[in-house]
């Protein structure tokens, strides 16, 4: 019913938002590894998204009431699998991935902080908390301590997000197993991370201009990682769906059939590939187009949107979420933007704290 079907479309935003802010704060980890020195103000917004760290956190806790809806194989014969495939185990297992995730997320972003931030100006209770370096050398030592962090965050990024594809996605239809979904599934959000830092970095040029430390060039290169990561993205979805095909072992190919199949879903399947592949792949061609905010905040938007849907599409069957009457219902449209909501307060709220991470705080008119 009803409430089933609003737990689910909870579930398919709880994995995409939560996918957008881990997948932003990676670019930012990648960066400072590869000491990468072209993209610092894109860095410093792709820190911004660790505000959405504690949100995604409770909204998982959440997902506890509404496991009756969430995991259709609590009443299933599962074979042995429910050794693995049990309520406790499950939430405790991914909590405990979370939050490690999630730690080295704000310790790598605590250290970025106080190694940028000056130590005197800005208001509000994060910036209490987070104290400025006095010195450059007590700078350096922070920006020092920020690399062993970044690797343990990598390291979680690749291990959490496996456990959580293979738990809350595809646990879905118990019996299909896939060693490259985790793949899939942490590539996918490093995508979204960039689509995601590409409108925060686009809305900011556009409501402050040149004040903002942002220039074309930033967004050219950003729009170059972001026409990479949708054809490895397209590369994994090709990789996982030609492996399946081409074997066509009953259990495995049940997989495609039930989403390819079925003329409503096949639709979806076409509408996914030339939002999130056909269309940036072809437009981010043009190298004037990267750099036009405008027209780089629909364009992720669209992409971004795909990705939603693809969500969709790997959870809907196995729930019975009917996508042939109406695709989408008006209370699946609001949940997604209650969460739109979410991402954008945590955002705001952070980067108003920290206005030097993206304004030349000298040519600020305040």
């Amino acid at each position: 019913g009803q409430y089933a079907r609003a737990w689910q479309t909870y579930l398919v935003n709880f994995l995409f938002w939560s996918a957008i802010a881990q997948g932003g704060l990676l670019f930012s980890v990648i960066m400072h590894v590869t000491r990468a020195r072209w993209s610092q103000p894109l860095q410093n917004l792709a820190e911004a998204f660790v505000a959405f760290f504690p949100i995604s956190f409770v909204l998982f806790l959440l997902l506890f009431i509404g496991q009756e809806h969430v995991f259709p194989w609590i009443h299933e014969d599962l074979h042995g699998k429910e050794v693995w495939l049990n309520i406790p185990f499950l939430f405790t297992r991914d909590l405990i991935g979370l939050f490690l995730l999630y730690g080295f997320g704000f310790l790598y972003c605590l250290y970025a902080l106080k190694s940028k931030i000056r130590p005197e100006g800005g208001r509000g209770l994060l910036r209490s908390i987070v104290k400025g370096a006095e010195t450059p050398e007590a700078a350096k030592r922070y920006k020092d301590k920020m690399t062993p962090v970044a690797i343990l965050y990598m390291i979680s990024y690749a291990s959490v997000l496996t456990l959580i594809s293979f738990d809350l996605v595809m646990s879905m239809d118990p019996h299909f197993i896939s060693t490259l979904f985790g793949g899939y599934f942490f590539i996918k959000a490093l995508y979204i991370g960039l689509g995601g830092i590409i409108i925060l970095a686009s809305v900011i040029v556009l409501n402050f201009g040149t004040a903002s430390t942002l220039t074309p060039d930033h967004f050219h290169d950003i729009g170059k990682l972001f026409f990479a990561f949708c054809i490895v993205w397209a590369y994994f979805l090709y990789a996982q769906v030609l492996v399946i095909w081409y074997g066509n072992v009953p259990e495995d190919a049940h997989y495609l059939v039930q989403r390819f199949l079925p003329t409503s879903w096949r639709t979806l399947v076409i509408f996914i590939f030339l939002l999130s592949f056909v269309l940036p792949f072809f437009s981010l061609i043009n190298a004037k187009l990267k750099t036009r905010p405008q027209f780089m905040i629909v364009l992720c938007s669209l992409a971004l949107t795909g990705i939603w849907l693809d969500n969709l599409l790997l959870i809907g069957p196995p729930m019975h979420f009917d996508i042939k009457s109406l695709p989408l219902r008006l209370f699946d449209i609001l949940i997604s933007l209650g969460f739109l909501g979410l991402m954008a307060s945590a955002l705001t709220y952070f980067l108003k704290q920290f206005p030097e991470l993206f304004l030349n705080i000298e040519e600020k008119v305040s």
